[in-house]
């Protein structure tokens, strides 16, 4: 099934229940008002939902309504936990080779992570505000999961078990912060603002064969002020799937429902032609871009978001319709006018 959560004027809107093609809701009210409601007790309520979804399919859903993605906050508006990890570890051996650093022994075994800010997260079509363009605003395309109760100590294959909910996020990087944040050795924080996420969330059943062992084998497009920069595969090198970032978080604590665990951003390999390398899927994030610059001509040429660019990650299926719906955001100064 498919789940969002419409704007209401409160903190952590309306449960809906979302049809397959993306094109009517019903309102969730008379099983859970919010999302992590319906986490909480998803044994009990997600047959309800099913089954309110499989009506809303069928065109027996009597109160049904048309579905607009402007309307939605993020499907789990605040979250219990925000953890994204790095799990392409192409995408960190580009970083550490465009610096010439090599990658740790390490990073191959045992995952990177962060933990983010979760009391605020941003809709699909909510504006990007960022207070200066000079702080290097990046959009970064990742997949992310809701989990529920995941027991301390667990192992990867019991933690694949704990994902409920599948998302698309943008996860916001202002790169020009980064250095200085890392340099204290503490991490990201500044630099992290609020990350958006996909109009719906959906059940692992939705996925069909495209979802195998914690992986999404769908690319993942992303496209930039129009121009499409990126169609990666979101599964093929996915280095830890996400029962192994999960099982990560969970090596010193529970994990409990409503967590929320990214995938960083996703990359592919390049390919090497006529004794160059070459990125024929393109990329997830300017960074990397700017990286592949680096490696190839030796300085990085293309610039981060300025105030008026546009973002839209989205995730088709074979068949060619979009399974979450689109983020499509705008970059913007503080107090900016809407249009």
């Amino acid at each position: 099934m498919k789940l969002a959560t419409l704007k209401d004027g409160s903190r952590d809107g309306q449960l809906v229940v979302v049809s397959r093609d993306l094109a009517s809701a019903h309102y969730a009210t008379g099983i859970a008002h919010r999302l992590q409601q319906a986490l909480d007790d998803w044994g009990f309520m997600s047959p309800q939902l099913q089954d309110l979804y499989d009506r809303l399919n069928a065109g027996r859903a009597r109160h049904a309504f048309p579905f607009d993605p402007a309307n939605c906050m993020a499907p789990l508006p605040r979250a219990y936990q925000w953890a994204d990890g790095s799990a392409y570890i192409n995408h960190v051996e580009l970083v550490r080779k465009a610096r010439n650093a090599e990658v740790p022994e390490s990073f191959y075994t045992d995952p990177l992570m962060y933990q983010g800010g979760s009391d605020d997260f941003i809709g699909p079509r909510d504006r990007v505000v960022v207070p200066s363009e000079a702080f290097g605003i990046d959009f970064e395309a990742e997949i992310a999961v809701v989990t529920g109760d995941v027991k301390m100590g667990a192992t990867p294959e019991q933690a694949l078990e704990g994902i409920r909910l599948v998302m698309l996020a943008n996860d916001v990087s202002l790169r020009n912060l980064i250095p200085a944040e890392l340099a204290k050795g503490f991490g990201f924080f500044q630099s992290k603002p609020a990350t958006a996420f996909s109009p719906v969330a959906v059940t692992l059943d939705e996925l069909g064969d495209a979802w195998q062992r914690g992986r999404l084998h769908l690319p993942l497009q992303s496209t930039w002020n129009g121009r499409r920069v990126g169609l990666c595969d979101a599964g093929e090198e996915m280095t830890f799937h996400f029962g192994q970032l999960i099982a990560h978080i969970a090596k010193t604590r529970n994990v409990r429902a409503g967590s929320i665990v990214g995938s960083g951003t996703v990359s592919n390999k390049g390919v090497e032609t006529q004794g160059r390398m070459e990125w024929p899927k393109g990329y997830s994030c300017i960074a990397e871009k700017r990286c592949i610059e680096t490696i190839q001509d030796g300085q990085p040429t293309t610039e981060f978001m300025k105030f008026g660019d546009t973002i839209r990650i989205e995730m088709k299926n074979a068949d060619g319709q979009s399974v979450f719906g689109a983020i499509d955001q705008e970059v913007v100064a503080p107090g900016a006018k809407a249009d």
